[in-house]
């Protein structure tokens, strides 16, 4: 019986998560067919498990042994509540716990520092958290991957405004980083949280977005270094809407060059309604 119950409790969560929507705080949503697949999976499980129990009972109903197996039934009886907890865990924090936004709060914890950015350009492909450059050649072959950035190039550097939104967020941060030169004293628009903790100017602040690669475990912080006009009342995890002029700066810090929007106008926002965003892959040979 507790099998039955932890498989349909199982399957309704994979149900709550694909109806409600919060999949997407867990994985990019191009792998929304997973959660599907296991609200099936999960379903036909149940009920493979109600017939065998039902199947059991019918059998145990004919069983007259009176033999004494109290050892062994304390033994198994303990194996198995241990076995149970392991699966209702996951299931009690999931269905029970809030699901948390990740704000500036993770962004601190995890160590703000332009290390991940060092490793990019060394070509480290180990890099488990990635910050303010997307990097996603470590799923693509060499020539594949420059083809396809190549590719990005084309579209981006060819836009009067360089307006970045959900869907191609995460693109364009990649394509910026890739060919700062060809962006700079280009106009970029975008919205993004205000993280605040590693600038050394007052009018200076990062403005962020998480992105997901594939699930949330390898999300990374992307976005720029924001420069503006004066002293901006703003606070970490405030959300803006910034444009302005792109070009690039001796960041004493992170000891590189790295990108700045100096900002022309911008207005504070409130956090959308989906706060990630998630990367799309290509094939280069289609």
């Amino acid at each position: 019986m507790i099998r039955a119950l932890i498989l349909m409790s199982f399957t309704y969560f994979f149900y709550y998560l694909y109806t409600s929507g919060d999949n997407s705080k867990y994985i990019n949503m191009k792998y929304e067919y997973i959660c599907i697949m296991g609200i099936i999976l999960f379903a036909i499980l149940t009920i493979v498990q109600i017939i065998s129990m039902s199947k059991e009972e019918e059998e145990h109903s004919h069983d007259c042994c009176d033999h004494d197996h109290k050892h062994e039934k304390d033994s198994s009886f303990v194996t198995r509540m241990f076995h149970y907890a392991i699966f209702i865990f996951p299931l009690v924090t999931g269905l029970f716990l809030p699901i948390a936004t990740l704000d500036s709060t993770v962004v601190k914890s995890k160590g703000f520092s332009f290390k991940a950015i060092d490793d990019f350009e060394e070509g480290d492909s180990f890099v488990q958290t990635q910050y303010l450059r997307p990097d996603t050649s470590i799923y693509y072959g060499k020539d594949g991957y420059d083809e396809i950035m190549q590719k990005e190039l084309g579209v981006f550097a060819n836009m009067p405004t360089v307006a970045l939104n959900d869907e191609n967020y995460l693109k364009g941060m990649e394509t910026i980083y890739n060919f700062p030169g060809e962006f700079i004293g280009k106009k970029l628009s975008y919205k993004g949280f205000i993280y605040k903790e590693q600038v050394i100017d007052r009018k200076q602040a990062f403005v962020l977005r998480f992105g997901v690669i594939h699930c949330v475990a390898d999300s990374g912080v992307f976005g720029m270094l924001v420069e503006f006009p004066d002293d901006m009342k703003l606070q970490n995890d405030d959300w803006v809407n910034v444009e302005g002029t792109i070009s690039t700066v001796y960041y004493q810090p992170f000891k590189a060059n790295i990108p700045v929007l100096k900002v022309d106008t911008w207005e504070k926002t409130i956090q959308p309604e989906e706060p990630y965003t998630f990367r799309g892959y290509e094939n280069p040979n289609l």
